[in-house]
Parts: structure tokens; C-alpha cells; sequence
């Protein structure tokens, strides 16, 4: 069985062409980006702002960790 197929606890990802933790792994994403696709993706389906909030401050661990040392 293809593991993108099941979804474990809901099936907003299923809704989706390409699920995002395939996109992610095919990617070779770290993990906040990773997270940012996911949250970003199911907002509408599952966490509506709380999922975007959640986006936000993984791109803020991105800048952090990315671009502690330059100016904006």
C-alpha cells in the first residue's frame, strides 16, 4: 500500500492533488518549511487562522534561523 494514500486522524490532506508530506519528502524540505506547506495547505479544511498563526511563526523560526545575521 502507498503511504500517501491513508491519511491517520482526518482526511484533509487526502483532498488535496498532491499531498503535501509527498511534496515536502520530494523536496527534501527542512522541517519548518515543510511545516509552513502543511499549515498553509489545510487551513481552510482544518485550523482556519489558528493554521496560518502556526505558518507565521514557522517562518519566523526560518528568518531566525536563516537570517539572524542580515539586515532587512
Amino acid at each position: 500500500m502507498n503511504s500517501y494514500k491513508k491519511q491517520i486522524g482526518g482526511s484533509h490532506y487526502r483532498k488535496f492533488k498532491i499531498q503535501p508530506s509527498k511534496f515536502i519528502n520530494d523536496n527534501e524540505l527542512l522541517f519548518a518549511e515543510g511545516c509552513v506547506i502543511k499549515y498553509v495547505i489545510r487551513h481552510r479544511l482544518k485550523g482556519k487562522r489558528k493554521d496560518l498563526e502556526k505558518a507565521m511563526h514557522y517562518i519566523e523560526m526560518i528568518i531566525e534561523r536563516d537570517y539572524a545575521d542580515t539586515d532587512v
